[in-house]
């Protein structure tokens, strides 16, 4: 599969964070000859935090994990992930392959099984061979590494085309302290909490409380303002791990808070670019909504808007589209007021089409690979960015034949 034309240049260098090791292996869940299974162990004391999918029809992993954030904060604690199958509604079959990995990663390892966080991803209802991954699990351990997380981004691939990493480094009253994440997803993202399958580790000191908290405010403000194609995972995870290695608590402090947020914002975005069959990157900045909950909702009304995605595709400047975007998404909305540009160009102001508005001059911008769709309710001070891609031939071609 080619690599997606909106990727980054080259996976970044992620700094080594001290606490936290990591390994892969091939265990043919479903693919040949690739990595798809990734442990992380992290070192005693370790704080863990997550959020997670709200589908009605949520995985048994991630009932699991919800099951077991937060409930204890002792000892070393473990992350297993598999690509190929992502173990939803496939029943007993389910809750015995999470019993079984984490029993088996505990016994291997000797971290506690409520401290052992596992996440499938793939195709939905067909069961998880675990055993295949259970095999695995000896040499796992025994191939733990501390310069690996590059590795492990790639073993968490399933349509992706390119693996997604980025990192942070702060200054703390002298000493530094790291931030390093890896990301997978590519279609069916629509996140209702966070995205896909995310892991973030960072040295920093901090309770599980105070880490919850800002990993929740953050991910509304990153992961659960992107979608691909309007479709919710039953399998999105996203689970932190701070090692507290670097001896700095972090606890309100803005500096890592603003750190973090770097961190998601730029794996969100990659996800975006790496949208099945994508070639295009918006950004929808919606303002003058009654409030930012409205404005959050005609953001992904236009985002989630089959008219519209493949008019970006198109590279169509039909700016009627996002118009009945707009008035179908359930917001407070004016006709009369609402104006709408592409970039710096306005196309529409005060209900009707923009007085110097030119066609060629809109169809011109239409062919960047990065645009800017920018809506004012003109209501009141309620503001939201969202972020989406194109719908071309390619989503359909992918998804047409997944399982086949």
């Amino acid at each position: 599969m080619p690599v997606s034309p909106l990727a980054p240049a080259s996976f970044p260098e992620l700094p080594v964070i001290e606490g936290v090791r990591f390994a892969t292996a091939m265990a043919g869940v479903k693919y040949k000859n690739r990595t798809d299974v990734m442990l992380a162990e992290l070192a005693e004391g370790s704080t863990v935090a997550g959020v997670f999918t709200r589908s009605a029809t949520r995985s048994a992993n991630v009932l699991d994990c919800q099951a077991k954030n937060g409930k204890s904060q002792a000892g070393r604690a473990a992350i297993i992930v598999n690509s190929g199958n992502s173990n939803a509604f496939t029943g007993r079959n389910g809750v015995e392959a999470v019993d079984s990995l984490c029993a088996s990663v505990a016994e291997q390892t000797g971290i506690a099984t409520d401290r052992i966080f596992t996440s499938s991803t793939g195709v939905i209802g067909e069961p998880l061979p675990y055993d295949r991954i259970t095999a695995k699990i000896g040499e796992l351990q025994d191939n733990l590494s501390a310069d690996t997380m590059a590795d492990a981004a790639k073993a968490i691939m399933t349509t992706d085309t390119f693996p997604k990493g980025s990192a942070a480094t702060i200054n703390v009253d002298g000493k530094q302290v790291k931030i390093s994440g890896i990301a997978k997803g590519s279609g069916m993202i629509a996140p209702d909490m966070a995205t896909m399958l995310v892991y973030i580790f960072t040295d920093a000191k901090i309770g599980h409380e105070a880490l919850q908290g800002i990993l929740s405010k953050l991910t509304d403000k990153t992961f659960n303002c992107i979608t691909v194609d309007s479709d919710t995972s039953t399998s999105d995870t996203l689970l932190i791990g701070a090692t507290g290695a670097s001896g700095v608590d972090v606890t309100g402090n803005a500096d890592f808070e603003d750190a973090l947020h770097k961190v998601m914002l730029d794996l969100s975005h990659q996800v975006i670019r790496d949208g099945e069959g994508a070639t295009k990157f918006v950004e929808i900045q919606v303002t003058g909504a009654a409030n930012d909950a409205d404005a959050k909702r005609v953001g992904l009304s236009v985002a989630n808007s089959p008219l519209v995605k493949t008019a970006i595709a198109g590279q169509d400047a039909n700016w009627g589209r996002i118009v009945a975007a707009v008035g179908k998404s359930g917001a407070e909305a004016d006709r009369d007021r609402l104006s709408i540009r592409f970039g710096d160009i306005t196309v529409a102001e005060n209900g009707w089409r923009a007085p110097n508005y030119s066609e060629a001059e809109a169809a011109a911008y239409m062919k960047n690979e990065e645009l800017v769709i920018g809506v004012d309710l003109g209501i009141g001070s309620g503001a939201s960015t969202v972020w989406t891609c194109d719908l071309t031939y390619e989503y359909i071609r992918i998804n047409a034949d997944y399982r086949s």
